[in-house]
């Protein structure tokens, strides 16, 4: 079966966003273009990670350029997204591994996100060369999602995803685990229950 490619280039919306409850909540990616809507899931680790690398790697090009390169120092406010995401949220598949580059012909942020597999290997030897192959099979290899953003796009992009991992619950102030409404046992203070 030949791999499904995602490819949103340039999409009219790129963004992270969230389903449930704090504490609860699912993570997606959703990219939308000319009424195609593709949602993938991941982890609120991952979207921070993903925010976290794709500032760095902006930070990165400008420098590498001397300013030339067409990246704002921040995410510009008139392009900003604070909308939900597009209805019905539709999971194409769990995000395994992400990659970022920086396309300087084009001057277009790459972002891909490659569907989770499992790897069936005894060894650490199989289990390395099973990965290499996966990321070489261009053809055969897991679902991806793929968007090219503009500089500003990525800006944006980066600075709603650290804006919905950093809207869950609060952290506690002695330990810095999540709070939930009715508290929670905090093992700063041996095991009594913090109130919200």
């Amino acid at each position: 079966m030949s791999r499904q490619v995602y490819l949103y280039d340039p999409p009219d919306r790129f963004v992270a966003g969230t389903v449930g409850l704090p504490g609860r909540r699912t993570f997606f990616l959703q990219a939308t273009a000319a009424g195609r809507v593709t949602s993938v899931a991941l982890e609120k680790t991952q979207v921070a990670a993903l925010a976290e690398r794709i500032d760095e790697l902006l930070d990165e090009v400008v420098r590498r350029t001397g300013g030339n390169a067409p990246v704002p120092a921040m995410a510009p406010p008139d392009i900003s997204d604070s909308a939900p995401l597009d209805a019905p949220v539709e999971e194409e598949f769990r995000v395994g591994t992400m990659a970022l580059a920086w396309d300087g012909d084009e001057q277009r942020m790459i972002v891909e996100a490659q569907a989770l597999v499992e790897l069936d290997a005894d060894t650490d030897e199989d289990l390395a060369e099973a990965e290499e192959l996966l990321l070489q099979d261009e053809e055969n290899g897991p679902p991806m999602l793929r968007v090219r953003l503009t500089g500003s796009q990525a800006r944006a992009f980066a600075k709603r995803a650290l804006d919905v991992v950093n809207a869950g619950r609060p952290p506690c102030p002695l330990c810095s685990l999540p709070l939930d409404p009715e508290g929670h046992v905090c093992p700063r203070q041996n095991g009594y229950r913090r109130g919200a």
